[in-house]
């Protein structure tokens, strides 16, 4: 049992790791999200990328593969997502891939002297790092001027998921995102971290010029809500053009998960 704060967080996602793709795959929701992530990711240029919490490398391979000129780099802190990732970039023989193993505090020493021009977060790793301000002077000066951030994480203020908990009277799960701790998906491990509303995020990354921000599962179910997404199946790409739609008024930051496009300044501050 390892007791440090990033210890319980590898253990958590070392026990993760096994199942972790079957439930991926079984989930349209989250593949549709994941989808939309890399197209944000694919609006701009770039030659160097990193990405942090790189879990099973599904998005490494896949930006490695359709960007084979980009070198592809990546940390997660988990051994047995490393191992997993390492796995699969030596299967597909791609050269232009590199997957360590590190928290975020370690960037620096695991890639010493590199910046990326694109750096992503997918599906809210940044949400079990220590220090959120940290992390983000970290990605700061690992940016190149000019590079670019596709942050998401889970979102802090989810009002659909507050409503239903309450629904069901569970009123700790209703209101579990507003503690200082959240503990995760999980009903029976906890997850060290935290969630972030839209005005913590940009107050943290508040020396790089905001770009584009979304929110997801608005009105559709999130995710982890199965049954309610097999009774809505019929429906599913009508919620999905709705939470599109609703980008443009306030309501936009009350999905599960928001993201956040963010460019550092080509002069290096704001």
């Amino acid at each position: 049992m390892k007791s440090t704060y990033y210890g319980k967080i590898e253990e958590y996602y070392d026990g993760d790791a096994a199942g972790f793709e079957e439930r991926y795959w079984q989930n349209p929701v989250l593949q549709r999200m994941r989808q939309d992530f890399r197209e944000e990711v694919k609006r701009f240029s770039f030659s160097s990328m990193l990405e942090i919490g790189y879990g099973t490398g599904l998005d490494m391979v896949h930006f490695a593969a359709t960007h084979p000129s980009v070198q592809v780099a990546g940390i997660d802190i988990s051994g047995e997502m490393h191992r997993l990732a390492s796995a699969r970039i030596e299967n597909m023989q791609l050269e232009n891939a590199v997957a360590a193993k590190g928290k975020i505090e370690e960037l620096e020493d695991i890639f010493p002297g590199r910046q990326f021009d694109m750096i992503y977060v997918f599906f809210g790793a940044l949400n079990t790092v220590e220090d959120l301000e940290g992390a983000a002077r970290i990605l700061h000066r690992a940016a190149t001027p000019g590079g670019v951030l596709v942050l998401s994480f889970v979102n802090r203020h989810y009002l659909a998921g507050m409503l239903i908990e309450l629904l069901k009277l569970r009123f700790r799960a209703a209101f579990s995102r507003l503690r200082t701790s959240w503990g995760g998906y999980s009903p029976s491990r906890s997850l060290p971290s935290r969630c972030y509303s839209t005005g913590q995020i940009r107050k943290a990354f508040s020396n790089f010029i905001p770009v584009r921000r979304k929110g997801y599962s608005i009105v559709s179910p999130a995710w982890y809500y199965h049954r309610l997404n097999r009774l809505l199946r019929r429906f599913g790409r009508i919620l999905w053009k709705t939470d599109m739609a609703l980008q443009k008024t306030p309501l936009w930051k009350f999905g599960e998960y928001t993201l956040f496009v963010f460019r550092k300044p080509d002069n290096g501050s704001k």
